[in-house]
């Protein structure tokens, strides 16, 4: 197991990281995490400043760790954690935009799949498409502690998106194929793990509306007040480490 890769240097090898991993977008929301909900956060990570911090929430040792922005971002932070550093779960906590007019400001979308229009999957090099989709078990955790929080989710499709500003198809087209918001990591953080055999789940909280009359939450508040969606993720954490230990395929 490797302790330092072109991305990642464990500065506390002895700690290391959870078996579970959360990733928001934002290193700034990381940091919120593991100073208002781990017990005993050591920083783990900071190459390029991207912090990752390993503490424990009830008892349990879970990791969180920022996954930048975009699909390249997510595939190589995955990827990495996945194949070298022993997580077994990773738990993308993003924030979202909603595209369906049923889902509003604020409110918790978790991906049982991610539509795209990105190439990621390209490298595969599969003679079809490759449906990115999540780890039922982290579904099925995450659902249930949503509904005994009495947490309002909704499940459904996200649409991970290559670009944020487009000059002609807007996402809000992608309603007509049942996607519930717009995002842009869940698909390469699924494509990564069902590659590798590892479990993989995206929970995101609505920032903005798509569709009009465009509401929008500010940066302060997407890093600060998603604590539904990070305790919603914590919960989910402490159950799946009682799951099978899983190899990273070759």
């Amino acid at each position: 197991m490797s302790k330092k890769t072109p991305h990642i240097n464990l500065l506390n090898e002895e700690l290391g990281f959870g078996k579970t991993v959360l990733m928001p977008g934002d290193p700034l929301r990381a940091k919120f995490i593991a100073e208002n909900y781990f017990d005993d956060p050591v920083l783990v990570n900071n190459v390029r400043g991207v912090n990752g911090y390993t503490g424990f929430y009830k008892g349990t040792k879970v990791s969180v760790m920022a996954s930048g922005m975009g699909m390249p971002s997510m595939g190589i932070y995955s990827w990495e954690l996945y194949k070298y550093f022993g997580v077994q779960n990773i738990m993308r906590i993003g924030s979202a935009g909603a595209i369906n007019t049923d889902v509003k400001l604020r409110d918790i979308v978790i991906g049982m799949g991610a539509c795209t229009n990105s190439n990621f999957a390209a490298q595969y090099d599969m003679p079809g498409t490759v449906c990115p989709i999540c780890d039922y078990a982290m579904l099925a955790a995450a659902k249930a502690n949503a509904d005994r929080l009495n947490i309002n989710t909704r499940v459904g499709s996200l649409f991970s998106a290559d670009t944020f500003y487009d000059d002609v198809y807007g996402a809000v087209t992608w309603q007509k194929m049942g996607c519930l918001a717009v995002e842009m990591e869940a698909a390469a953080l699924y494509w990564t793990a069902m590659r590798l055999g590892m479990r993989a789940l995206a929970i995101c909280t609505v920032s903005d509306t798509v569709y009009p009359p465009y509401e929008g939450l500010s940066a302060e508040d997407r890093e600060k007040t998603f604590t539904q969606m990070m305790e919603l993720a914590l919960e989910t954490a402490v159950e799946l480490d009682n799951l099978p230990m899983l190899t990273p395929r070759d």
